[in-house]
Order: structure tokens, then C-alpha cells, then sequence
């Protein structure tokens, strides 16, 4: 039961923030430029998640922020992420309520999941009434330093309605506000203020891994299954 609990508040927090990108702060206003330009992008790297690069900014859409959501809570980078920090806890026995071995290990990602789950839907349902948009800016033409530099400003800051960058002020509210929120249902050991802060601060870097997977991991996977 301990599982199905924060699945059951994630899934009600996915249906209210459906309601939240329906609302009409969320539709797509006119397309304006964003202030600097980006490099184009092969049509093959198009995500609902990443902003194609030096193209004509266009805004988010309320089915573009729910797909964003559902990437980034059930895609690879975050199914990676779980599945590992899941086997260190297992490994460390740490909560040690959760118990050792696969349940113990099933608990834990389940904890993971419905953390991760709140996060992205909030911050795409908050940000769909000032219109912040949470896709990433991918720029492959630009070298590694700049790139680089570009995962941390974007881990900080995220376009408006009109593809200016902006303070990421959703992202600021969901990483700690689902934190605190999964004191309710986390077992004691994990229920503090102290764990609540520091599950905060794991999530800014998680933050920044997201942002570098979405940069490097198309490169990465072309000269992988390059032919």
C-alpha cells in the first residue's frame, strides 16, 4: 500500500495541472523570435521536448506541456536515473524501513517516481498561467564550452510566451514544493525537513543532468549506432 499511495496523489496531480494547461494562459500566442539566435537543427533531434534551435519561436501548447511531462517522467533518461539511485538505496539498505532486496527495491523507485512525477507536473501546470516554457534549447552547432554553459543557464531559467529567458520561477516552486509535498507519505526516516532540503538540492543537479542527457545524449547515440 505504501507504493500505491504517492501514485494515487501523482495521478491527481496530473488531472488538476490537465486542467491548469487547458486554461487559456496556455495557448500559443503569435511566433516572435527569441532574442539570440540558434543553430537549425536536423529535422531527426525534433522533440516536443527541446526548442529547435535559431528557428522562429513558437509557444508551448497545453498537449505539448502534458507530452513534456510524460517525457520527462517516463523516458529513458529518468527510467536510468531511478533505476540506479533505486539499486544504491537497495544496496545500502538506506531507508532501511523499505527493507533489502526487490521489494525493498520497488519501494524505492516507486518513491522516486511519484517525486519525479509531482515535479514535472507542476512545473508544467504552474507554468502554463505565466506562460514558462520547460523544453530545452539544444544547440549542437555551438562548441562544447558554450554547450556546456548553456545546460547550466537553462537549468536556471526558461522562455516565455514571447522566447525571451526568464527566470524558470515554476521549476523554482516544483523542485522543493514536491519535496515537502512527499514528506506526507514517506516513511519517518525520510519525512524531515532535513531530508526535504537535501532531496531539493539533488534535484537542482538532477536539473542540470536532464539538461546535459537532452544536449550530448543525441550525439552520443549517433556515433554509438553509427554505421
Amino acid at each position: 500500500m505504501l507504493l500505491f499511495r504517492p501514485l494515487r496523489v501523482s495521478t491527481l496531480l496530473m488531472l488538476i495541472c490537465g486542467v491548469i494547461v487547458a486554461c487559456p494562459a496556455s495557448r500559443s500566442q503569435q511566433p516572435q523570435k527569441p532574442d539570440a539566435p540558434i543553430a537549425t537543427e536536423p529535422p531527426v533531434e525534433q522533440s516536443v521536448n527541446v526548442i529547435s534551435a535559431n528557428a522562429p519561436y513558437r509557444a508551448i501548447s497545453g498537449k505539448e506541456r502534458i507530452q513534456w511531462a510524460a517525457q520527462q517522467t517516463f523516458g529513458l533518461q529518468s527510467w536510468l536515473t531511478g533505476t540506479f539511485t533505486a539499486a544504491i538505496g537497495t544496496a545500502r539498505d538506506s531507508p532501511a524501513e523499505y527493507g533489502p532486496h526487490w521489494e525493498g527495491f520497488a519501494k524505492r523507485y516507486g518513491m522516486r517516481f511519484s517525486g519525479v512525477a509531482s515535479s514535472n507536473t507542476i512545473e508544467a501546470g504552474l507554468g502554463a498561467l505565466w506562460g514558462e516554457d520547460p523544453r530545452y534549447v539544444r544547440d549542437p552547432s555551438l562548441p562544447i564550452r558554450h554547450r556546456l554553459t548553456n545546460v547550466l543557464v537553462l537549468s536556471f531559467t526558461a522562455h516565455n510566451r514571447h522566447g525571451r529567458l526568464v527566470p524558470a520561477y515554476a521549476r523554482y516552486i516544483a523542485i522543493p514544493g514536491n519535496n515537502f509535498l512527499s514528506n506526507t507519505w514517506r516513511v519517518n526516516s525520510e519525512a524531515t525537513t532535513s531530508a526535504a532540503l537535501t532531496r531539493t538540492g539533488y534535484g537542482v543537479l538532477s536539473a542540470v543532468a536532464s539538461n546535459a542527457w537532452t544536449e550530448f545524449w543525441p550525439d552520443v547515440k549517433r556515433r554509438m549506432f553509427k554505421k
